[in-house]
């Protein structure tokens, strides 16, 4: 997706748990593979950031002990040149792929992920992360895209870890465009979502998409929450 310089992986890890996987509930059986999705990658850095700080192990576990978790992650940008990047610096091929994809476009998103779901014998992602990726969708391509983006993120995912700008985000940014010389977004003066747009998102994913807030892992230092909601039903059929 795009974004504004680099992201910043200390700024949101330390606020996960490393036994954020199992804290969910997965992973009680060592053979089980977890596939993780992340949405607007950029160059890869969070990804295989939150990678090692999920691997890491719990103070009482036993360090001679295999890793117990067979961690699969995917990240997706639409910038090439950013994919290109983060596959040239990948440290664990063999466990994180990274491939260009637009979360917006329906055709080929639906095909590229149901084949990476299907490799792995899974109908849905255990964990799919989105952050700092709504404001750009939503300033590029209005409000009903930004209620699609939610809706299709649920309709993959078991769980959903969401980290929405706030609408001050939303005026930096056309400030800064403006300062280029260049005219506001497209959809910035016609948006009617303003305001706490995590909370327009809370209730949207739990209203329409079956999903339900059950944790805030508190706010980073750009005054961003990170939410994570579960599927409200979450059967053997899709998993």
């Amino acid at each position: 997706m795009q974004h504004t310089g680099t992201r910043r992986a200390e700024n949101r890890i330390n606020l996960i748990p490393t036994t954020l996987i199992q804290d969910l509930g997965y992973c009680k059986d060592s053979s089980e593979t977890i596939l993780m999705l992340d949405v607007g990658c950029n160059s890869g850095d969070l990804t295989v950031a939150l990678y090692r700080h999920l691997q890491q192990r719990a103070p009482s576990e036993d360090p001679i002990k295999p890793p117990h978790t067979d961690l699969h992650l995917m990240g997706i940008d639409l910038d090439e040149a950013l994919i290109h990047r983060a596959q040239q610096t990948n440290p664990f091929p063999q466990m994180i792929s990274f491939i260009p994809l637009d979360i917006t476009e329906d055709s080929s998103l639906q095909t590229q992920l149901e084949v990476y779901l299907s490799q792995h014998a899974r109908s849905h992602f255990h964990l799919t992360l989105c952050l700092a990726v709504t404001m750009w969708v939503h300033l590029n391509h209005g409000d009903s895209a930004l209620l699609r983006l939610l809706s299709r993120l649920a309709s993959i995912s078991h769980h959903l870890l969401l980290e929405a700008q706030p609408w001050k985000c939303y005026r930096s940014a056309a400030r800064r465009l403006r300062k280029l010389g260049r005219s506001d977004f497209d959809h910035f003066k016609a948006l009617a979502i303003r305001g706490d747009v995590a909370e327009h998102a809370r209730e949207h994913l739990e209203k329409h998409c079956g999903m339900v807030l059950i944790r805030c892992f508190g706010s980073t230092t750009w005054d961003r929450r990170l939410l994570l909601f579960r599927r409200t039903e979450i059967t053997e059929k899709t998993r």
